[in-house]
């Protein structure tokens, strides 16, 4: 039986995780089991607007479970850190509707 594919390759990387109900969370990826439930450290969401920058909400250890995650990315901590959330305007992401 796999366990989410491609998850052991982030193990120990900065990721970002998106949710069913539109959240952005940027976080460490500690572990995860076969129902692809996900541990995560130094944790943080980003929250968007279209009127002021970029909000990040310290979250810390946190954990989501499988059915939960919509999507599951790498980071470029290289990138992502040259950019300038506060000044960054964007629409919040809608739930995904199944």
């Amino acid at each position: 039986m796999s366990t989410g594919p491609g998850l052991e390759s982030l193990v120990d990387q900065t990721i970002s995780v998106i949710t069913n109900d539109g959240r952005n969370i940027v976080v460490f990826l500690k572990g995860f089991d076969q129902a692809t439930n996900i541990i995560l450290d130094e944790s943080h969401e980003r929250v968007y607007s279209t009127k002021e920058g970029v909000q990040q909400l310290v979250l810390g250890l946190y954990i989501i479970r499988g059915d939960n995650i919509s999507v599951v990315g790498e980071l470029d901590e290289e990138l992502d850190s040259a950019l300038d959330l506060s000044n960054l305007r964007a629409h919040p992401l809608k739930p995904v509707i199944h």
